[in-house]
């Protein structure tokens, strides 16, 4: 289960960044202390890291947008990945997605309205020989079907 963050302040953000200005390749490392600390990328932190390593925003948005791991808005409480790769399609992947999703009414990337789930797509996570695969709060679970996946749903308050 994810933990209730605290609201960014400009101060926090500020020492965070500066934490990491030392390092060679700072970028990195910034952006996953933000998002360690608040659960996601504040969009007020994107110019105050670019004016910090003297960069441009674009630059900064761009690393943000360019990994999945990184998020711009917060997530649920519970983070449910379905594994997207062919050989957990090969065993109804694409079922059990379609069918999550339309359980949680919400897209990919998307939150429940009551904030409990947030679902995200995953291009494989090592259980082939398993799938349909799927990871919730980071625990990985192989033979996924949507009997199994209602379960951890409803658990999830979902």
């Amino acid at each position: 289960m994810q933990s209730e963050t605290p609201a960014p302040s400009e101060t926090d953000m500020r020492a965070i960044i500066s934490d990491h200005l030392h390092l060679e390749g700072a970028l990195l490392p910034m952006l996953h202390a933000l998002q360690e600390v608040y659960g996601h990328i504040p969009q007020a932190a994107t110019p105050l890291i670019a004016d910090a390593l003297n960069i441009s925003r674009a630059e900064v948005h761009g690393v943000i947008s360019f990994y999945h791991d990184f998020r711009e808005v917060p997530a649920g409480r519970h983070v449910v990945r379905i594994c997207r790769a062919e050989a957990c399609q090969a065993v109804g992947a694409n079922a059990l997605a379609e069918a999550t999703l339309a359980r949680l009414g919400v897209e990919w990337h998307g939150t429940t309205r009551n904030g409990a789930v947030t679902i995200e797509p995953v291009y494989c996570l090592g259980l082939c020989a398993c799938g349909p695969a799927a990871m919730v709060d980071g625990t990985v679970l192989g033979r996924v079907d949507e009997a199994r996946m209602a379960a951890l749903l409803a658990e999830a308050g979902a």
